[in-house]
């Protein structure tokens, strides 16, 4: 059993070998790349953050508030009851009556208890948790705007590498063909001219691969830089393929803010109403002062206690509160209106891309018979240039032509794939 594991270990160590060289990156994967690596995507749980902290700190408004204050008051004329008393048949009264004082100190402490508060804390809570849906919607609507560049930088890295794949298989047909020219030329069979119309498109090609290098690696290090990735040169871009049907069906995170933020009036209205609600409360002041509470014949500090409960109802508030559900009303009406014009601009944007996809389709089909064409034209070209009734400069011209026919085929292929994913997007649908 031993031996079979380490055989089975030595097989399969080529293979992950292999497997670590060759790096297969897809377009749905440079999306979750690129919004996980943007500072945008950490506004997330920033915004959640100080909804978590405004939620308690509104469920704090059932807590009871406490209050210290401290007062010193000195009265110029307080009631004096020596003159009213000594007029009265029963002497000595007015001696054990002293007058009141005229300074008053207390220090309290205040406890308020909210019973009921007509529903504000609940509508607050709401409001604060409408504007939180908001903000996390509308974050994703600024991450859902980088897929557009991910697909400008993506599908011309797709363009760079089909245009390399085919200008490396005519590189080494003409190589080919250059080879065994050397041998004729030696021969006398054909012309130093033939054998330079060949050497210069090959340095036609060398070019075109060079210059193809060059913009790959700078479009690499673009897409590495919005996906905050390693990718290098070996990294395989595989064509996206749509399989869904594609509908008009919108799903944007755009479309979905109005939503929210019709919930949030929504919100904004029960708040409102809480206004027109009663409110019940109970209070207590513990206190110590001279004179202690409402005992002004006490000239002494003493601790004292208030308890007591009270209701208040705003009964008429001139019509502000109906006047600020009619302002929410035609908030209303206005986001409802933003909604359909962006539904109708969306709408438009998918006729123009539908009308691109069909042309795409139409002419794809359309190249795979005009390669058909241009191999016979290319092979009947090469069999005159060997019988001598056309020159090197004829052959190349056709065989060009065919490298044309299969690089405008690959591009449509590439850009059709572009435009069902654009399709998409448009829609807010998500890609496989």
């Amino acid at each position: 059993m031993k031996k079979r594991i380490l055989i089975l270990f030595i097989l399969i160590i080529p293979c992950v070998s292999g497997l670590k060289g060759q790096k297969v990156l897809t377009l749905k994967a440079c999306y979750d790349m690129a919004m996980a690596s943007t500072p945008i995507a950490a506004e997330r749980e920033a915004y959640s953050q100080i909804s978590a902290v405004k939620d308690r700190n509104l469920s704090k408004g059932w807590l009871p508030t406490l209050d210290a204050s401290g007062s010193f008051i000195y009265n110029s004329s307080v009631v004096d009851m020596t003159d009213v008393l000594g007029s009265l048949p029963v002497q000595g009264i007015a001696d054990l009556i002293r007058p009141l004082p005229h300074e008053q100190y207390k220090v309290t402490l205040d406890v308020n208890q909210m019973i009921y508060d007509g529903g504000a804390i609940k509508g607050a809570k709401a409001l604060e948790k409408a504007e939180l849906n908001i903000n996390e919607k509308q974050t994703e609507t600024d991450l859902y705007k980088l897929r557009s560049q991910i697909n400008t930088y993506y599908f011309n890295l797709l363009l760079l590498d089909r245009q390399k794949e085919l200008l490396q298989n005519y590189l080494e047909l003409i190589t080919k063909r250059i080879a065994s020219m050397n041998s004729a030329l030696s021969s006398g069979v054909i012309l130093k001219s033939d054998l330079d119309v060949l050497t210069s498109e090959k340095i036609k090609l060398d070019q075109q691969l060079s210059e193809n290098g060059i913009r790959k690696a700078s479009l690499l290090k673009i897409l590495a830089g919005l996906t905050g990735s390693e990718i290098d040169v070996s990294t395989e871009f595989v064509l996206p393929v749509t399989k869904e049907k594609l509908t008009d069906e919108f799903t944007r995170p755009e479309l979905q803010i109005f939503d929210l933020r019709k919930e949030q009036l929504d919100a904004s209205l029960l708040l409102i109403q809480s206004k027109r609600m009663p409110k019940a409360f109970g209070f207590a002041t513990l206190g110590y002062g001279n004179p202690p509470g409402s005992n002004f014949f006490k000239d002494e500090f003493a601790p004292y206690y208030i308890l007591g409960a009270g209701l208040k109802w705003n009964i008429f508030d001139w019509n502000k509160v109906k006047n600020e559900k009619q302002i929410i009303s035609l908030q209303q009406g206005i986001i409802d209106s933003r909604k359909s014009d962006l539904s109708d601009n969306l709408g438009r944007l998918l006729d123009v891309k539908n009308a691109e996809i069909s042309s795409l389709e139409s002419l794809i089909e359309s190249d795979s018979e005009l390669i058909a064409i241009r191999k016979r034209i290319t092979a009947a070209a090469e069999s005159q240039y060997e019988n001598g009734t056309i020159t090197a400069t004829e052959y190349m011209n056709e065989m060009n032509s065919e490298k044309q026919a299969l690089i405008n085929y690959e591009i449509h292929k590439i850009n059709l794939a572009l435009a069902r994913v654009e399709y998409l997007n448009i829609c807010g649908k998500e890609i496989e």
